[in-house]
């Protein structure tokens, strides 16, 4: 379940009766990755559990799968790759042999060629020519004898790392693209994570075959994962049919209106639907819609300075332009980086690479087209047709395909899909923390948006895991959760145990965003 927008407590119809629960009733917000996996530990137990999700039709929150004409593809690709071995089993007994082992291709598109990603050297200098080659790698070689000692911004960080020409080439433009965000006003402490442990040095010792295949997983360089046949959605399809085998009940279509609390703790839960009101009594919740909408759901109002910090929050939206084309194979990748200039489109997603599974006929080819915006902008707002028309025009541009081999489309949007992190967001995030945890500790956070931390399924899905089991008695930190989906990890660097997103860098505090040389790979 996920607030309405506009959701006036003034003239609401009178709810009907509230759902009959037994004591230590569970009610979770949210039938995604976290929500699911909290109901499948708790029904596990014993436990009685409420699920509600906004979604009519899909369970699985952004990790979805959609069907367009027996077509399948995903909001974004959804790779199952854990260093969590839990999760992994977890994964395993819900699918068993319907789990892929795929190998994974992905490149960048850059002036009408394609590079390899992660970067493979000589694969780069090559496709560049022996002008740009050379000139990238005195770039890099200028980077190393005199690197910038004061590193502020993600541009500050890569050009160190990789020199200014290959900067430009391949990390620039698809990084402005994602997140809206000049790539020199984006701390370094997220590239220092997102690009952990990578650097032009890893890169040729990779390239001659040096180096140790027993060291630490670089995660950018992960080159097999497994898959769904029907895609991620068919995980948290089975998942819900498992949960409510045991006794769950899970509520879709419903939107929460309004979270009751009183006495130190929420008592319930209103919610609205095509059928009309509900209230959802329980002595436990867990909650994974965005914070914003949480909190301005609560009921009596929070004080101003929490509703401040909660309206402070943004979001990055997600269109994704599905097309189908009558054609079998166009390329080999399962997905690609637009670093082109010319085409507003960030990245493009060959579902049918991903899984056979995803066609209903080999013939075609399903593409998602990825577009990333505010729900602001003139292209959330875009009528389908335009967008379908768009994504054609910019394929046939990019030289994928042609515009005749397009014989239909449709377009979803996703609120909501990246948390932004601000230079206030921290501070936001913190004041409702520490109210929720104060006024209401029968209320959990989890997962991407309900702690407002950009993480992988296997990282929501733990979270939502240490809630169910703190309701059982534990007493686990979920924000000390990280991105590899441990826990109880130490806490270093600017983010507690997530996974970095870009957050401008703040001019007035400029010795806390300043990220020192021994946080760069080592030469």
């Amino acid at each position: 379940m996920e607030a309405q927008r506009s959701n006036g407590r003034a003239g609401l119809a009178r709810p009907v009766a509230p759902t009959v629960v037994v004591a230590e009733t569970t009610v979770i917000i949210g039938a995604g990755p976290a929500g699911l996996t909290a109901a499948h530990e708790l029904s596990a137990a014993g436990r009685p559990v409420v699920v509600g999700e906004q979604d009519r039709e899909h369970v699985g929150g952004i990790a979805r799968t959609v069907c367009y004409k027996g077509f399948r593809f995903d909001i974004g690709g959804h790779r199952f790759f854990s260093k969590n071995a839990e999760i992994e089993r977890l994964w395993r007994d819900i699918l068993g042999d319907r789990m892929l082992e795929r190998e994974r291709l992905s490149r960048i598109y850059y002036r009408g060629r394609f590079f390899k990603y992660p970067l493979e050297t000589w694969d780069a200098l090559s496709q560049l020519g022996i002008f740009q080659s050379a000139a990238c790698m005195l770039s890099y070689t200028a980077a190393r004898v005199r690197p910038r000692r004061e590193i502020r911004s993600f541009e500050d960080w890569v050009v160190n790392a990789f020199g200014r020409r290959l900067y430009e080439t391949f990390f620039r433009s698809y990084t402005e693209k994602v997140w809206g965000i000049p790539c020199s006003e984006i701390s370094a402490d997220w590239a220092a994570q997102r690009i952990k442990d990578l650097s032009m040095r890893v890169l040729i010792r990779r390239a001659l075959g040096l180096g140790s295949r027993n060291g630490p997983v670089i995660k950018t360089l992960i080159d097999r994962f497994r898959y769904p046949l029907h895609g991620p959605g068919e995980m948290w399809e089975q998942l819900a049919k498992t949960v409510q085998s045991r006794g769950t009940v899970l509520k879709m279509g419903e939107s929460v209106v309004a979270i009751q609390r009183r006495q130190g703790s929420v008592t319930s839960i209103t919610t609205a639907a095509a059928n009309g009101k509900r209230i959802y009594t329980g002595s436990h919740f867990i909650s994974s819609m965005p914070i914003r909408e949480l909190i301005g759901a609560l009921d009596p109002p929070v004080p101003s300075e929490v509703a401040e910090a909660a309206r402070s929050l943004r979001y990055r939206d997600f269109i994704t332009v599905a097309l189908i084309l009558d054609e079998p194979e166009l390329f080999p990748d399962n997905w690609i980086y637009i670093h082109e200039p010319g085409v507003s489109v960030g990245r493009i997603q060959n579902f049918k690479n991903w899984s056979p599974g995803m066609v209903p006929d080999p013939r075609y080819t399903v593409l998602g087209l990825e577009y990333f915006c505010f729900d602001s902008d003139s292209m959330w707002s875009a009528a389908d047709a335009d967008l379908v028309a768009l994504g054609t025009r910019e394929l046939a541009k990019l030289g994928l395909a042609r515009e005749a081999q397009v014989v239909d489309g449709t377009v979803v949007r996703q609120r909501a899909a990246y948390p932004v992190y601000d230079g206030d967001y921290r501070r936001a995030v913190g004041v409702i923390r520490n109210f929720i945890e104060r006024e209401i500790p029968n209320l959990q956070l989890a997962g991407r948006n309900g702690m407002h931390k950009y993480n992988n399924q296997d990282h929501a899905m733990m979270t939502g895991l240490m809630a169910a089991r703190n309701i059982m008695g534990a007493s686990y930190d979920l924000w000390r959760v990280n991105s590899d989906a441990l826990y109880l990890e130490e806490e270093s660097g600017a983010e507690q145990g997530s996974r970095m997103v870009p957050r401008r860098i703040e001019p007035d505090a400029e010795a806390q965003a300043r990220v020192v040389m021994e946080s760069m790979p080592s030469r």
